[in-house]
């Protein structure tokens, strides 16, 4: 067990610093600027979200300016299950995403298993847990495309019906107003390049969509600050470093490093908001508990008694550009090198 779990002996545990639930810790300029960091990227993100997400600008500027560009927000419902390329079946998708869930479910149940509920304390399990959400949401919507895939292909037309009309919503509906000669066969399957011939992904694809961009930065953010930061500063302290600890800060980037090699889907710039409130959450949280109970800080820099503490705040939040930025370039690069390798059968996106 001390393989997984680390020794006892070198075990390195947080201590608390100030009593956390007395007025004085909170009523102090300090606090005062890292709330104000804090507020500002709520408003940031939600400001963004609110100008760019969603299909509703794909109508809007079509309606008023009659043209065919497509608005950032969008998200196809057949972007989120089908491979990079044409000629994979996707069923190869979903097993990696089925293979993938189960591996980091069996993770995060032995890390809780083996530390407690305690380890949701950390930022690393926050994102632990929604890479997990990711793949196991993304196993469900490839199963659903591998069954309308089928029915494509084999003419069959009953199979998806339960779980189209929840996806196709009120898009769905529009194209049926639109078409009413068409079955419901082509209205379902009717897909083409052309982005207005495609179907709009529904809620779930939407949430999907968020919880992949998300994914992405944090994963980059948590590995940079426990490699770059935690670990070397723990390797002062002559801690060792478990093999659990050592496979939860490394594994999510590789699965997620071979999702984004076998996917399609889209990586705009502006999803960074979500990026910024799934950390800005996180840090709201930790205040709210340790406003509560006085109790350590899992990770020093978001000790406001610290005098350094807005630095070390604002410095974090500006990591976020780099962490994010590095995923898109990976995603750009992907797209270049697969037009050049395979130009006939790479599904692009963008």
């Amino acid at each position: 067990m001390e393989f997984i779990t680390g020794s006892s002996k070198s075990s390195w545990q947080p201590v608390v610093t100030a009593n956390t639930t007395t007025p004085g810790y909170w009523l102090n300029w300090r606090v005062l600027i890292c709330t104000i960091w804090v507020l500002s990227s709520l408003v940031l993100t939600f400001y963004i979200i609110l100008k760019y997400e969603g299909p509703k600008n794909l109508r809007n500027g079509r309606r008023e300016t009659g043209e065919e560009e497509e608005p950032a927000g969008v998200v196809y419902e057949d972007e989120l299950w089908k491979p990079s390329f044409r000629g994979i079946h996707p069923a190869w998708l979903l097993g990696y995403r089925l293979v993938v869930f189960i591996v980091l479910l069996i993770m995060l149940s032995l890390n809780v298993a083996v530390d407690g509920g305690s380890i949701f304390d950390y930022y690393t399990q926050w994102t632990f847990t929604l890479i997990t959400l990711y793949f196991g949401l993304g196993a469900v919507i490839s199963m659903h495309g591998c069954c309308k895939y089928h029915n494509k292909v084999g003419g069959g037309d009953g199979m998806c019906n339960f779980y189209g009309d929840a996806e196709q919503g009120t898009h769905g509906a529009s194209l049926s107003a639109a078409n009413p000669n068409m079955s419901s066969s082509s209205r379902n399957f009717r897909k083409t390049e052309v982005g207005n011939d495609r179907q709009i992904a529904g809620f779930w694809g939407y949430v999907f969509q968020v919880i992949f961009q998300m994914s992405a930065g944090a994963v980059m953010l948590t590995d940079t600050i426990f490699w770059f930061i935690i670990v070397p500063l723990l390797a002062i302290k002559d801690y060792e470093l478990s093999f659990l600890v050592i496979n939860m800060h490394s594994i999510n980037a590789v699965f997620l490093g071979g999702e984004v090699a076998l996917n399609c889907m889209r990586f705009p710039w502006f999803r960074i908001a979500y990026f910024l409130l799934w950390t800005t959450a996180y840090v709201i949280f930790q205040w709210i508990l340790h406003s509560l109970k006085s109790t350590w800080w899992p990770y020093p820099f978001l000790d406001l008694s610290d005098s350094f503490s807005p630095l070390w705040y604002s410095s974090v939040a500006l990591l976020h550009l780099p962490c994010y930025g590095v995923f898109a370039l990976i995603m750009k690069l992907k797209r270049f090198t697969y037009l050049r390798l395979f130009p006939q059968s790479y599904r692009s996106t963008i």
